[in-house]
């Protein structure tokens, strides 16, 4: 302690305190509203939402159709194009197949939001679904999850936590303390920063394959804001606490059973360059588990100098949570959407789970049976199909399930699969089943608690 004294003036202790706590009310702290109970982010977003209603749907057809544009310009010109601006080059250099998909995207939204076209793409249950009212929430969330998340990223809130979970992580989790930090950012963040976080960790040698699998699929965990949105989708804002805490713990029981069990028990302990040496997580002396986790997030509040910097990262974010998720939603969404709306395909794959919703005593058992692979696609149309069942607990119980069951291709297992993480596709498609039938008992109890 006397070293935290003697190293770090006043201010430092101010950088880390004042940011951290700030972040933790406006992600995390419940306030109450007139409709119930949710966080302060979500305030924020609801306020923009009436206040740009009427424009909000050409605003996201805009930045879906730049998106798209500038997509192609990379494409056609090079990456070279945009290497003096290392984060436009990220964001719009992406494969030939997310390329195609921004496309398709952008004429969607023109389609749409200029009623041209057939039924089937801008119809009510379809393309007006999207952009009229889901990507009128993803803009709000974002824009403030994205501009406020340096406060809980870069203030050394997640070194403090990462220290203090090292006794947890290994014992429960077989994983090294550090790997919290990826949970953290995740549920904090977004899933995707989780991904980035663990495939970098994992190519600098900080965690083994089966670690990095691990953590890859099971703690790039969708985000408390990435939630709120679901829970608005499907009408139950009110609930949004309880909905949060059945995510949790249902999350936290298939945290405990995915590593112990095919296919991730099965990958090898080596790291990256095949070696075998155990990282070192021991705690200096002198230190304990608080002390040297403060020490940690001391060092790295001190390196924020700049408001500048601040809000240049925060419009990143929301640039980045913008530009890269709205055109996937716009596009892969849509289109399964349409497979959704005006073919039987996901009434067959959901065939054989309406015995065992029946069975849990599920209202609306076959409707529900529909939307219960299609999250494979994208995590948002469980919630995009369900909302239409009368009965609340059934909503509840969509909605939770789809946040649970993570690996969704348009955005988690894409990137997955695009980083150095090793998981395979057939390994995505195993564990999102595994996820499916380990963590839906768990959410339909607790919700027969709740309703």
């Amino acid at each position: 302690m006397e070293d935290i004294m003697k190293n770090y003036r006043l201010i430092d202790h101010i950088k880390f305190i004042i940011p951290s706590l700030i972040g933790i009310f406006l992600f995390i702290i419940p306030v109450k509203t007139s409709t119930g109970f949710t966080i302060p982010i979500a305030v924020l977003s609801n306020w923009v939402q009436e206040l740009l209603a009427d424009q909000l749907s050409a605003i996201m057809m805009g930045i879906i159709v730049i998106t798209a544009i500038m997509t192609v310009i990379i494409k056609i010109t090079g990456r070279d194009a945009f290497q003096k601006t290392p984060f436009f080059q990220q964001l719009f250099d992406v494969n030939t197949f997310w390329s195609i998909i921004r496309v398709v995207a952008a004429i969607f939204a023109v389609m749409v939001f200029f009623q041209v076209g057939p039924e089937a793409i801008i119809g009510e249950d379809t393309g007006q679904t999207l952009l009229d009212s889901l990507l009128h929430v993803l803009f709000a969330v974002f824009l403030f999850a994205g501009l406020f998340l340096p406060l809980l990223m870069n203030f050394g809130l997640l070194e403090l936590f990462g220290t203090l979970m090292r006794n947890v992580m290994r014992p429960l989790f077989k994983l090294p303390g550090r790997s919290s930090i990826d949970a953290l950012a995740s549920w904090i963040g977004d899933g995707t920063i989780g991904v980035l976080l663990t495939s970098k960790q994992y190519e600098e040698g900080f965690y083994t394959k089966r670690e990095a699998a691990v953590v890859g699929t099971t703690f790039s965990v969708v985000s408390i804001t990435f939630s709120l949105v679901v829970i608005e989708q499907v009408g139950l804002p009110h609930l949004f606490v309880p909905f949060y805490l059945t995510i949790l713990i249902a999350g936290i029981i298939a945290a405990l059973i995915m590593p112990r069990i095919p296919p991730l028990s099965k990958k090898g302990d080596t790291y990256i360059n095949e070696s075998v040496d155990e990282v070192d997580e021991t705690i200096p002396n002198g230190y304990n588990s608080l002390t040297y986790g403060y020490t940690k997030a001391l060092k790295r509040a001190k390196k924020e100098t700049s408001i500048y910097k601040f809000f240049k990262e925060g419009g990143q974010n929301i640039l980045d949570m913008w530009m890269g998720v709205a055109p996937i939603v716009m596009g892969i969404g849509l289109a399964a959407l349409i497979i959704a709306t005006y073919t039987p395909v996901f009434q067959w794959l959901g065939l054989p789970f309406i015995p065992l919703l029946e069975i849990m005593q599920i209202p609306y058992a076959a409707e529900a049976s529909e939307t219960i692979l299609i999250g494979f696609a994208d995590m948002f149309l469980p919630a995009i199909i369900g909302s239409g069942i009368e009965a609340d607990i059934t909503r509840f119980i969509i909605a939770a399930l789809s946040v649970t069951q993570l690996i969704y291709m348009s955005e988690i297992g894409g990137l997955i699969l695009g980083s150095k993480i090793p998981v395979s596709f057939l390994d995505l498609v195993v564990i999102f089943l595994l996820r499916t039938i380990i963590t839906l008992p768990i959410i339909t109890l607790i919700a027969h608690l709740i309703f």
